[in-house]
């Protein structure tokens, strides 16, 4: 059998490390075609009349237990198929303790949950562990399989828990049927020894049973491409225009302007008017770079949408058209209205020319995975896309002091220079901000609202025994904390903005590399935040960067980095939390990128301003064929599409994401609004950064709704700030530490409002 002919069918049970596990069978089977499909995608009967179709079938992890028949699907009875339909099967975490369930094997639960623990592993070297020498592997479980007086299941690998007193099965084969299967994970990026040197043993003993025989694919063919799908990768993105689109030409004015900071700049333009939209992403602290202000005008592109809806606003000026989505959902839409305002011919060494600036919500990424968003009932709520289009910029670069004025608009040289006139001006009187009034005593207006820390510290270990029972591998719990003010003006002012204030005391209290400040009514948010999300750059042959922290230590006299690596690096809970996440981030670039996904950064320690943090950072990259310039396509249309199928981040999840998300649903008081989405831009080059929108303040304000609202608004006097804080939980978690942590994290933000740390309950 001709390998160029091989097909493998991949079976998901919702896990989110399956294109993890497609690559490394891809490294294996450099040639094969690649079919994933989900286990209650198909019913047993059809699955099974298409076996013939396939090489092989991976029967993947996923949360839960093959004792629940939701969890597992019709994938569980692909073991006992009659003699005539075998085909090679290798399991994966669920699927070996699919196989041993099958074949009398019981599932119990481990005297010590493993998630993201690596173990070495004892093996007989034979079978898949022919020719493998030292196996530490990464494991991903809670449930183990008992093969107690089995007769038809080989034990082909092992190791020890519980201080060496239990044996855990970690590999088994079936003595007489083409059945292998491994419970730790071969895929993860800190497996040695156990991966691609056991996925190719498995695909050598595959072949070798398909030929002795006979055993030969059926040809591929309308009905099952229907059933089946597109192989992955597929990285085709389709044309979303019949017509080609012109590129716009950037205008831009360099000035060497080093004693103006982003604050002067920004009373310059405006934002002092609390009435009007305004939109600034800074880069407060080390290592962020530039800072990106926009100039908008009266009549700037507005765009807003809220799940659920099959339409969205598009706001310009005075007039708010409500627009349906008919056979677009959001995200096609923006992808063809950024489409229409592509732009080449700025500077390369600038991030951003122009683009839309604004906020993802939490619940946005939620509505992505397909899973009901709580309803919101007749109460007013946040948008969940709110962008603005920006067509006039200031890019402030901090390492040589060089502002840089942009404009994609037509003939718009008499702004530029008028721009360029003003901040000489400002530059030439020194200007300095200060903060009107606004500082860090109790606002004697302002009610606060904590979570209850019993509450909290219940649901930790709620959570922990979601986790023992192998539904989730780590759980990001959070919290809202409000904040509501009252006798509010009945008009907004346009010579004073309250939030720009706490704009300003935020970012001297907790200087971040990801701050923002989008006023984009009905929503402000006021953000510093440290871990940036996504980026990709310019197309073609885009690199897609995601840059995950996973462990936190305050600054301190005593606390060098040796303490730092220490506490961090040296902690078990801490880079088992990071190796999750980076695991799941790999799994999302593939899914979109293909195989080319690399960790460059695992667990380095680095220093910000205020704290040492535990950060790494995975890169995915494609060929230039793949995302260049189509006039029938929007610039970074790949980057675009990469955002919407990894949110909400992971890191404010957990993993599996789409289970740890059901969970957290059932444990968290209601929506997450704007926090724990993502904050950026998406550029008309096709370059894009996004933040996770964490140590941050939003607000609705009911003064700024459109003709189209049709809920009833809140008081008009009445203003209320939230800040999300929370945490991610293992099973190492404790839960008095875990309630400490996101105080501390609730901290950084709630002294904008003056709250007393003696108040904390």
């Amino acid at each position: 059998m001709s390998p160029v002919t091989e097909r493998v069918l991949l079976v998901d049970s919702y896990d989110s490390f399956t294109f993890n596990l497609a690559a490394l069978c891809r490294r294996a089977v450099p040639d094969c075609s690649i079919h994933i499909i989900k286990n209650d995608q198909l019913t047993f009967a059809d699955l099974l009349s298409y076996t013939d179709y396939f090489s092989a079938i991976i029967v993947g992890p996923g949360p839960g237990s093959p004792d629940i028949p939701e969890d597992i699907g019709a994938a569980n009875h692909l073991w006992r198929v009659e003699d005539s339909r075998l085909v090679p099967i290798f399991g994966v975490c669920l699927g070996l303790q699919s196989l041993a369930t099958q074949y009398g094997g019981r599932i119990k639960r481990l005297p010590v949950v493993k998630h993201g623990q690596v173990s070495v592993v004892e093996h007989t070297g034979a079978d898949i562990f022919k020719g493998v020498g030292v196996v530490k592997a990464v494991r991903y479980h809670s449930l183990h399989a008992d093969l107690s007086g089995n007769e038809d299941l080989e034990e082909l690998a092992w190791t020890f828990d519980n201080d060496e007193r239990t044996r855990i099965v970690m590999a088994l084969k079936h003595s007489k049927r083409p059945f292998w299967a491994v419970q730790y994970h071969p895929e993860s990026v800190l497996t040695e020894g156990g991966g691609i040197e056991v996925m190719l043993n498995f695909w050598s003993l595959a072949r070798s049973w398909n030929a002795a025989r006979n055993r030969f694919l059926l040809p591929w063919d309308g009905k099952a491409s229907t059933l089946f799908g597109s192989p992955w990768p597929n990285l085709l993105l389709p044309s979303i225009s019949e017509y080609c689109t012109e590129s716009r030409t950037v205008l831009t004015t360099a000035l060497h302007l080093p004693d103006l900071n982003p604050v002067t700049i920004c009373e310059l333009f405006n934002v002092a008017n609390d009435k009007s939209p305004f939109v600034m992403l800074e880069s407060a602290a080390a290592p962020g770079r530039y800072t990106i202000i926009g100039c908008l005008h009266s009549t700037s592109p507005h765009i807003t949408y809220s799940v659920g809806n099959d339409y969205l606003h598009l706001r310009q000026g005075e007039s708010c058209a409500r627009i349906p989505l008919v056979s677009h959902d959001v995200w096609s839409w923006v992808a063809a209205f950024m489409n229409e305002r592509k732009a080449s011919g700025g500077l390369s060494n600038l991030p951003f020319w122009g683009g839309l600036v604004g906020y993802l919500s939490y619940e946005i990424g939620v509505e992505s995975l397909s899973i009901p968003v709580t309803a919101a009932g007749e109460r007013p709520r946040h948008p969940d896309m709110n962008l603005v289009f920006v067509e006039r910029s200031i890019v402030l670069d901090s390492d040589d002091g060089t502002i840089y004025l942009q404009s994609i608009l037509e003939g718009d040289q008499k702004w530029l220079a008028g721009t360029a006139e003003l901040l000489r001006s400002a530059a030439e009187t020194h200007s300095t901000p200060f903060t009107n009034g606004i500082h860090s005593s109790t606002d004697t207006r302002a009610t606060f609202s904590l979570p209850d820390g019993e509450t909290y510290k219940s649901r930790v270990s709620i959570c922990q025994e979601h986790l023992y029972a192998g539904e989730s591998y780590e759980l990001c719990l959070t919290a809202p904390t409000k904040i509501s003010l009252r006798d509010l003006p009945w008009v907004a002012s346009e010579t004073q903005s309250p939030s720009w204030e706490r704009y300003k005391l935020l970012r001297k209290l907790n200087p971040a590399p990801h701050a923002g400040y989008l006023r984009l009514h009905p929503t402000t948010l006021v953000a510093s935040s440290p871990e940036r999300f996504l980026s990709f750059s310019r197309p073609p042959g885009a690199t897609f960067q995601l840059r995950p922290i996973k462990g936190t230590v305050r600054k301190g006299p005593d606390i060098t980095r040796a303490v730092a690596e220490r506490e961090l690096r040296g902690s078990p809970k801490e880079v088992a939390e990071n190796l999750m996440i980076v695991d799941l981030i790999r799994h999302d670039l593939h899914a979109v990128v293909g195989q080319d996904v690399d960790v460059k950064q695992f667990c380095t320690v680095e220093e910000y301003s205020t704290v040492w943090q535990l950060v790494s950072v995975i890169e995915g990259k494609v060929d230039d064929t793949v995302d260049a310039p189509d006039s029938h396509r929007a610039n970074g249309a790949l980057g675009w599409e990469l955002l919407r199928r990894s949110l909400p981040p992971g890191s404010m999840t957990g993993a599996p994401k789409k289970r740890s998300v059901e969970i957290l649903q059932t444990l968290e008081d209601g929506e997450r609004n704007v926090y724990s989405g993502a904050f950026g831009y998406w550029c008309v080059s096709g370059a894009g950064d996004w933040s996770v929108t964490i140590r941050s303040c939003f607000k609705y304000d009911g003064r700024y709704t459109c003709n189209h609202t049709t809920v009833p608004p809140h008081d008009d006097r009445a203003e209320e700030w939230v800040i999300g804080a929370g945490g991610a939980i293992t099973a190492l978690s404790d839960p008095e530490k875990e309630w400490e942590e996101m105080l501390i994290k609730l901290r950084s933000v709630l002294r904008v409002f003056g709250y007393p740390a003696s108040r904390e309950n």
